[in-house]
């Protein structure tokens, strides 16, 4: 381990203590890891929450092979220690990460490709409620789903973390957005963070709200964390040679869609998990992000947007919070 400072053999960190609810989250004592081959560790300073994590909790999304057990898949904090062949970071950096598991702790190790520098304005909060939610979106919206300027993009879900950054980012890049969202206020939210309209889906049909909003063409890429019953009615609502992506099954793992609409429209309906990705695929989401987005931040054209602040040691209360689902934007863990 090359370039480390004083860093003690013991932190506090939050574990899964059983599969079950908010509660089962405990403080304990871990030894802190230490930086393999390519791989930078850490001082956390906060740490996002993601729905990945509630499911990790209840037992349903087990870490992929050679991570961390803790949750936690994005952090925000300054380099603590340098392994072998991390050339890029010097210790002392200020960085955010995403991280296949750990994040719920004082240190954790990531691959050093998997770090980006601190945005220059953002506070290390901040910070850590972008990578998950920054490195989904560019992947699966401007990657998969291939959204183009002047195209219309439909989000699910457009006050989740997912959806504030999603809204975001393709204004950014000049596209028309469309979100669905569960209230009135939920619904001005995603206004004002640029969306052309909101549908609160609890009240409206979304797919006669898209064809209405499109002069009848429809949305060209549909980002959708529901699936169910949400499948049949994305091909209504999509474009010809439109491309719907799918990154959770919220709504539903099976859904009964009539898959001609896929032919005669000529869509393309994929989908992609984050978690279980190599680290070079990670790099490489990464290095785009760098690229693209980077420097968007650097004016706040887009900033994450915030709900609330819990300390680590009470991540159950972060936890309750998601799982409300009244919040809008990210929740963070300040870790200290």
């Amino acid at each position: 381990m090359a370039g480390a400072q004083t860093i003690p053999a013991k932190m506090t960190a939050v574990a899964i203590s059983q599969p079950g609810g908010p509660m089962v989250l405990k403080p304990e004592k871990r030894d802190v890891p230490q930086p393999g081959p390519g791989e930078i560790l850490i001082r956390v300073h906060a740490a996002g929450v993601n729905r990945p994590d509630l499911l990790q909790r209840k037992g349903a999304y087990p870490p992929p092979p050679g991570a961390s057990d803790l949750p936690g898949l994005e952090v925000a904090g300054e380099v603590a220690a340098l392994g072998e062949g991390a050339p890029r970071w010097r210790i002392g950096d200020q960085v955010c990460a995403l991280t296949p598991g750990g994040g719920y702790a004082e240190y954790v190790t990531v691959h050093a490709s998997n770090a980006l520098a601190l945005p220059a304005g953002f506070t290390l909060t901040e910070a850590a409620a972008m990578p998950e939610t920054f490195f989904t979106v560019w992947h699966n919206v401007f990657e998969r789903g291939g959204l183009k300027e002047g195209e219309t993009l439909l989000v699910h879900g457009g006050s989740s973390g997912i959806g504030t950054t999603a809204i975001q980012l393709a204004k950014a890049f000049g596209a028309r957005v469309i979100a669905t969202a569960g209230s009135a206020e939920k619904c001005e939210a995603c206004v004002k963070l640029g969306a052309d309209s909101a549908v609160n889906y609890r009240e409206q049909d979304f797919v006669r709200a898209v064809k209405d909003a499109t002069d009848g063409r429809g949305a060209n890429v549909i980002l959708d964390m529901v699936g169910g019953d949400y499948v049949s009615r994305n091909y209504d609502a999509a474009a010809m040679e439109g491309r719907i992506v799918q990154i959770a099954t919220m709504g539903g793992a099976m859904a009964n869609a009539d898959i001609s609409k896929l032919m005669v429209k000529r869509l393309v309906h994929t989908g992609s998990t984050l978690r279980p990705r190599t680290v070079e695929f990670k790099g490489a989401v990464a290095a785009a992000l760098e690229a693209q987005v980077w420097p968007l931040l650097a004016t706040r054209r887009v900033a994450p947007v915030m709900d609330m602040i819990f300390p680590l040691k009470e991540a159950w209360r972060a936890h309750e919070r998601l799982e409300e689902g009244e919040h809008v934007g990210k929740i963070v863990l300040d870790v200290g």
